[in-house]
């Protein structure tokens, strides 16, 4: 199965909100911490090793771009 990059969600904003709200009012170390425990959450719920590479290699590739 391959790695899905069009849009997936059926209200893509509120999936944004729901993320931004889960992060309101965390300092930076507890605002990563609840990402990499969301993250190892949704990895269990996939369940497929090849798509979590894929997505973390995109994710790196998009934050590496983004700061320069």
């Amino acid at each position: 199965m391959p790695l899905v990059t069009a849009s997936n969600l059926p209200d893509p904003d509120a999936a944004y909100r729901m993320i931004v709200e889960a992060n309101r009012g965390l300092s930076p170390a507890q605002s990563a911490a609840l990402q990499a425990a969301a993250l190892l959450i949704l990895a269990n719920h996939l369940g497929d090793p090849q798509i979590l590479k894929d997505a973390l290699a995109l994710a790196r590739a998009t934050a590496v771009e983004e700061v320069k």
